[in-house]
C-alpha cells in the first residue's frame, strides 16, 4: 500500500474577493469565494414524517446553515471543516429518518451582496427573487445561466450560492460579467 497526502486546492483560489465598483455613485456588488468548509446532503427516508425540528441540529447553529431544496432533501453548511467522526456523529440523531452524505468536497458557496444583487442574479435566473417573495433564509434550486444552483437569501441586500465544484469557476466569471453594469470593475476581478 501506498501511502500519499491528499492535497486540498481550493476551487476559486484565483478569484479575487472583495468589493467592486467603478466609483461611489455607481451600485456596488461584492462576490466572495466562501470557506470551503462542510456541506452535508440530508435525504429523508420514506415515511420518516416531519423533520423540520431534527434537521437544524445536525447543524452548527449558524443562521440559514440548513436550505431545504427539494420534498425531504436539505444541504447543511457551515464554513468549518468536519472530520468523518463528526459527521458519523450527526448521523445518529438522523437514524431510521434521513441519511446524510458528505459533498463539501463536491460543491463550493460563492456570497453575493450589493443594493442591486437581485438585479444582477435576475440576468441569469428566473426565480423571483424580490424580497417580498423570497425572504431571508429561503433557498431555490435553480438554473443560473447553464449552471445548476442552488440560491439562498442570506440578508436583505446578499445571497449565497451554492454550485458543483468543477462549475465554480464559470460561475464566478458568469456572475463577474452579470455584475458590470452595476458598477463591477473588471480589472478587479482578474
Amino acid at each position: 500500500m501506498v501511502d500519499f497526502a491528499l492535497l486540498h486546492r481550493s476551487a476559486l483560489a484565483g478569484a479575487r474577493s472583495g468589493s467592486f465598483g467603478a466609483s461611489s455613485t455607481r451600485a456596488r456588488i461584492t462576490l466572495n469565494a466562501l470557506p470551503e468548509g462542510h456541506v452535508l446532503q440530508v435525504l429523508a427516508a420514506h415515511e420518516s414524517g416531519d423533520l423540520q425540528t431534527l434537521i437544524p441540529q445536525v447543524g452548527d447553529g449558524a443562521p440559514h446553515a440548513v436550505r431545504p431544496y427539494g420534498p425531504g432533501q436539505w444541504f447543511v453548511v457551515g464554513d468549518a471543516p468536519l472530520s468523518a467522526t463528526e459527521i458519523s456523529g450527526k448521523a445518529v440523531l438522523l437514524a431510521g429518518k434521513a441519511s446524510i452524505a458528505d459533498q463539501s468536497h463536491g460543491r463550493v458557496r460563492i456570497g453575493i451582496s450589493g443594493a442591486s444583487v437581485e438585479a444582477v442574479l435576475a440576468k441569469g435566473t428566473a426565480v423571483d427573487l424580490d424580497r417580498a417573495n423570497f425572504a431571508i433564509g429561503h433557498s431555490a434550486m435553480t438554473l443560473i445561466g447553464h449552471i445548476s444552483a442552488l440560491i439562498t437569501r442570506t440578508g436583505a441586500d446578499s445571497f449565497e450560492v451554492m454550485v458543483l465544484r468543477g462549475f465554480a469557476e464559470s460561475l464566478w466569471d458568469e456572475l463577474v460579467q452579470m455584475s458590470l453594469e452595476f458598477g463591477l470593475d473588471a480589472k478587479t476581478a482578474d
